[in-house]
């Protein structure tokens, strides 16, 4: 890791130090709380991806970071969540800054320190342990976890960061445009801790310190007047958000039995016909489906056996997280899958900005559609050999840290955006838009260049089923900067979005909330920080000046972010 740093001193701010009051509260469990204070010279709430690079470039800086996160694991879409990454296809020489990269290497060099790999598996230079198709990366969640612990494991010996896992902020403290604090609540005591810094970093997947510090925000499907995109509608669908899926992980056992309890709500997902423009094909418990670009019926298996033998690609092969052909015989009863299909996508309710009992359902009815999804394959699904189900398929939960086998967190594909500084739109990224505005070919069109560019980018505009009732919209895109402006929310001075509450609108959200993304974005703020506290500038204004606009730039790209492309083509 790159430890050049942008201050001078290590004693920027106030050292975090924890300070017990006498008093005492009521959590929102009903149970009495105590309270208490911590400053730092930043505090990042949310530990996805984005989160832990906006604290480790803090850190590399010499701030001192108090880093906090809902659930109990770190690293959102690629742990807690159990996606394998999505990534741009250049992801092992460019397109990605140098930490992302070096989390990628960590990851292969765990496998190759700690699991018993053929000497052709280890031999391979990218290793991929899973040889799924989605992502050269395809891996184990607790690998990552791991990794992450080792990079953030010398700055909390070293006392530089303070890790409060399973506390979900819960209130703010504002002075006219500038965040105070932000207090957050243990799920595990109910003691809630008063979070005191000059800089703020909101990396919560669903955007949730913005509503709290009263930050213009923006949800859904802006409307084509708003924007004048291609792609948007005639009038604004707030309430109109991507699908989330509960994902999880399972392998096969031939000739064992591990069928579940029959789901509760089975019956009702089993028939279920999602409400889509244009017409989802069927039921959503089938083989058959909307082809994301084509929006054509479309019809992909999963055959757990006949993948493991390669006579088939589908399904299973898809997401699989491990490849038992990769590791020495005996050390997997089976290859392992993860399941983030159309198939076990929630399109019936919101995860935010609605009532509480109404984001409770939504979170029990996405867990009962992937249940019921796993009980579907084990007991009813349709095999290509004529038979039905396969009761040897057996949930993995010991790999994503359950006792239910399913995720811990829905995996997240859009949620509250900053009313930023700039915003991104269709026109700016998407390759139909750009070549109808520059008049050049498919061979010779760019995305928009940003002059504030602090990262890269690329992957399709790929949004999935959503609550108002679309149907994919997936449509090509082209290799993209990050603008700084996009990081920077219209008024208020000390808060950063950290992850893909970003400047973004619903169409671009689709390429901009990815895994190396999404990291790029926490990294940026996190060294904006850093170097707002050394130069007593604020953000706006390190955007605003071009001299030090120029100097922030070419520091981080001393640190290993690139903010350009080099000539690619559209995704």
């Amino acid at each position: 890791m790159n430890r050049r740093s942008f201050l001078t001193s290590t004693a920027v701010g106030v050292p975090s130090v924890l300070t017990v009051s006498a008093a005492s509260a009521r959590s929102s469990s009903g149970r009495a709380s105590k309270s208490s204070e911590m400053k730092a010279d930043l505090v990042v709430i949310g530990g996805g991806l984005g989160g832990c690079a906006a604290a480790l470039a803090g850190l590399r800086n010499n701030l001192r970071v108090i880093l906090t996160e809902e659930t109990d694991w770190l690293g959102g879409q690629m742990t807690q969540q159990a996606v394998p990454p999505d990534e741009n296809p250049w992801i092992e020489s460019f397109g990605a800054t140098r930490l992302y990269r070096e989390l990628r290497t960590r990851i292969r060099e765990y496998y190759r320190r700690n699991y018993p790999l053929t000497p052709a598996a280890r031999s391979v230079p990218f290793l991929n342990p899973g040889n799924g198709g989605v992502s050269k990366l395809c891996h184990e969640p607790r690998v990552c976890l791991a990794v992450l612990d080792e990079l953030l494991a010398p700055y909390l010996s070293g006392q530089r960061l303070t890790l409060l896992m399973q506390h979900k902020a819960i209130a703010a403290e504002t002075d006219r445009d500038t965040v105070s604090s932000f207090t957050v609540e243990s799920s595990l005591t109910g003691n809630r801790v008063t979070l005191r810094a000059p800089y703020f970093v909101d990396a919560t997947e669903l955007g949730d310190l913005l509503p709290l510090a009263k930050t213009e925000y923006v949800t859904g499907f802006e409307s084509k007047k708003e924007t004048g995109e291609l792609h948007a509608p005639d009038i604004a669908q707030p309430q109109n958000i991507q699908s989330c899926t509960w994902c999880f992980a399972m392998d096969h056992l031939e000739g064992e039995n591990h069928v579940i309890e029959k789901p509760e709500m089975y019956d009702f997902w089993r028939d279920f016909i999602p409400a889509m423009t244009p017409p989802w094909p069927g039921k959503q418990l089938s083989w058959t489906y909307t082809h994301p670009v084509t929006l054509e019926p479309y019809t992909r298996y999963c055959d757990p056996v006949q993948e493991s033998a390669g006579t088939l690609r589908g399904f299973w092969f898809y997401r699989r997280i491990a490849h038992r052909e990769n590791f020495a015989p005996g050390t997997y009863p089976s290859d392992i899958t993860l399941v983030n299909w159309p198939l076990n996508d929630y399109v019936c309710g919101n995860l935010f900005d609605a009532p509480t009992e109404q984001i409770e359902k939504s979170f029990r009815e996405a867990k009962q559609l992937s249940l019921s999804l796993f009980y579907w394959m084990q007991t009813e699904a349709p095999r290509q050999d004529g038979g039905t189900g396969w009761p040897g398929l057996r949930l993995r939960g010991d790999l994503t840290g359950t006792e239910d086998g399913l995720a811990k967190y829905p995996y997240i594909r859009e949620s509250r955006r900053i009313k930023a500084e700039f915003t991104v739109l269709e026109q700016h990224v998407g390759t139909d838009m750009r070549m109808q505005l520059t008049g050049k070919s498919k061979e010779e069109v760019t995305a928009e260049v940003f002059p504030d560019s602090v990262g890269v980018g690329s992957y399709r505009i790929d949004l999935h089923p959503s609550t108002g009732g679309d149907n994919y919209i997936d449509i090509s895109s082209l290799p993209f900067q990050i603008p700084l402006g996009a990081l920077i929310p219209q008024r208020i001075e000390n808060l950063l979005a950290g992850c893909k509450n970003l400047g973004v609108t619903h169409i671009t959200n689709g390429c901009y909330r990815l895994h190396p993304v999404e990291w790029n974005i926490g990294e940026s703020a996190g060294a904006l920080a850093a170097f707002c506290l050394e130069k007593k500038e604020k953000p706006r204004g390190v955007k605003n000046t071009p001299k030090l606009l120029e100097e922030f730039q070419k520091a981080i790209q001393d640190q290993g972010i690139e903010i350009r492309w080099p000539k690619v083509t559209p995704r």
